[in-house]
């Protein structure tokens, strides 16, 4: 099962109860974008306990994920040069990741008024790991660049944040329809089936992921020193160009680990909870804050992630002083 939205199997009889704050005291049925998806949007007495609303979290963001995701393709291929902007240094921002994104926060707003968001597009970045309450954190479109340039890999992602942790995942990969979801303490999926990390002993037998600096080039001697040990000591190193579907890959198996910095929350909140929920092991490079604050990941299938921490030390080392800075 794939991310379609017509076949869904988390919604029972294509129906997804919806928990808000309504001004009256029975169920409404709503529009969805998808014929075959109703949603009851649901008075307060109706909502299920608090043991189920990480799992009606997982599938509102499902939904907004999907909403956003046929938009994207919608657009793929259509993009002209006047409707790309530069935030930054090679950092660009389309029309179509503008638009993604008011539809997942419409979707999730409309399902959860009192949630906060920190969204790519739309909102300031927050450096405190922690939140009090639920936060979501969203990237409507990573991979931007792939998406301009019309090569895979692009996708949504969309991760809930509680305190300190992440407790809901969702990445949409919108070329191939993979679904990936995770929820705290149940398990990761892809495309509705449980997966697994790999079970890869030794870097010498491992395929890495990472991503290139783009934006900021202080460390990037570092990044060559820690490339040059990952090219020598693992089968390959490979750069897809969207960190999301980096750990989602991690998570699934396909890639036995993966490690970079410079990225922000978005880019790793809801890999993060993938890989950890699928049995991996996640940390920042040697020496950095937590992922969410130092923008750093290492991730891995946990066999191989002290080897893998040690060759980043040269990253570490170089990133240490521009994170401070």
């Amino acid at each position: 099962m794939r991310g379609d939205p017509g076949s869904v199997n988390r919604f029972a009889n294509n129906v997804l109860i919806l928990p808000i704050r309504l001004r009256w005291s029975t169920p409404c049925l709503l529009f969805t974008p998808y014929p075959s998806l109703f949603a009851i949007y649901a008075p307060n007495f109706l909502l299920p306990t608090s043991d189920r609303m990480l799992e009606l979290s997982r599938d509102v963001a499902v939904a907004a994920a999907l909403r956003a995701g046929a938009f994207i393709r919608q657009h793929a291929g259509t993009i002209t040069a006047d409707q790309i902007r530069a935030k930054g240094t090679h950092d660009f921002v389309t029309v179509v990741d503008e638009g993604a994104e008011r539809r997942i926060l419409d979707t999730l707003r409309r399902a959860f008024p009192d949630d906060a968001f920190l969204a790519e597009e739309s909102t300031s970045l927050e450096h405190a790991a922690t939140f009090d309450g639920r936060r979501w954190i969203i990237d409507p479109l990573d991979g931007t660049t792939n998406f301009t340039h019309g090569v895979p890999p692009y996708a949504v992602s969309i991760a809930l944040q509680e305190g300190d942790r992440v407790t809901v995942a969702v990445v949409y990969e919108v070329t191939t329809g993979d679904l990936f979801t995770a929820v705290r303490g149940g398990g990761a999926e892809l495309n509705g089936a449980p997966i697994r990390v790999s079970e890869t002993a030794t870097l010498d037998d491992s395929l890495i992921g990472t991503g290139f600096p783009f934006r900021d080039f202080r460390y990037v001697d570092g990044y060559l020193a820690t490339m040059r040990q990952f090219m020598q000591a693992t089968r390959g190193l490979r750069r897809p160009g969207a960190a999301a579907i980096d750990l989602a890959w991690v998570a699934c198996g396909r890639y036995d680990g993966f490690f970079e910095s410079g990225l922000k929350p978005w880019d790793v909140a809801a890999g993060l909870l993938l890989v950890e929920e699928a049995g991996g092991q996640i940390s920042a490079l040697p020496g950095l804050d937590a992922p969410l604050v130092s923008g750093s990941v290492i991730a891995s299938n946990g066999a191989i992630h002290d080897a893998m921490a040690a060759l980043c030390r040269p990253l570490a080392k170089a990133y240490g002083p521009v994170a401070g800075a």
